[in-house]
């Protein structure tokens, strides 16, 4: 049974998504004040965690910023505002993905399962047929290694604590390497819809992988944006 912590501070919204989250077969774990919501989190390691934005005690982006080096999976933020802004902290901050409130169970459920799923099939991209590469459990690069069945990533020995999202765009692209990928073709690939023009989270994403894997932005020599056409995963030597 996949387990769930909601981290919500009004009683009879984080009620109403417990009672629905558990008739979905679904083992829910309610935290209401975000001083305990680490170590709660921490702690249980469920599958997914649905944080609030607006908390008393920590707020749901320094909770984010505070499990993401010790927690892979994934996040779901509650949020009142559309403002692109507040999304784009959260997915800095680690967010996989957002829920506007007023909120619809069914809408939640539908975004939960679509985590899930993500989290357990790897992406299959339509950019190019498999390659060798990209059937093997791992991907290595000079000091880079990417583990497909861990989904973890280790650079000079090091583990990179990356979020399943960051860890699938990742995938995604060392699969191709040296080849660019548009956005439309992650977005298909990783989200299953085409890019609407206006979203930047993947943009967002790839300057947190290189800021992870120690790519200046300015001077990208793994991730290279190639404008008007997408990003070109630039491999320092092939194993």
């Amino acid at each position: 049974m996949n387990s769930i912590v909601v981290v919500e501070d009004d009683e009879k919204l984080s009620s109403l998504i417990k009672k629905y989250l558990e008739q979905q077969q679904f083992e829910v774990t309610i935290v209401s004040d975000g001083n305990q919501a680490v170590e709660t989190i921490l702690s249980l390691q469920p599958a997914v965690v649905v944080l609030d934005l607006m908390l008393p005690g920590k707020d749901g982006l320094t909770i984010c910023r505070e499990i993401r080096p010790l927690y892979a999976g994934n996040v779901l933020f509650l949020t009142a505002s559309e403002d692109a802004m507040d999304h784009v902290a959260g997915i800095e901050m680690g967010a996989d993905d957002f829920v506007v409130k007023p909120i619809q169970p069914r809408v939640l459920l539908a975004r939960i399962r679509m985590l899930l799923r993500r989290s357990q099939v790897e992406p299959n991209t339509t950019a190019q047929p498999p390659t060798a590469e990209t059937e093997e459990k791992s991907l290595q690069f000079g000091n880079l290694i990417l583990h497909r069945a861990r989904r973890a990533v280790e650079l000079n020995g090091e583990t990179v604590p990356l979020t399943t999202s960051e860890f699938d765009l990742l995938w995604l692209l060392a699969s191709h390497p040296e080849e660019v990928l548009s956005r439309n073709q992650l977005y298909q690939s990783l989200r299953g819809f085409d890019h609407d023009g206006l979203d930047r989270s993947m943009d967002t994403k790839i300057a947190n992988l290189r800021k992870k894997l120690g790519d200046s932005a300015s001077l990208s020599t793994r991730i290279i944006t190639v404008r008007g056409k997408g990003y070109l995963f630039v491999p320092d030597s092939w194993d």
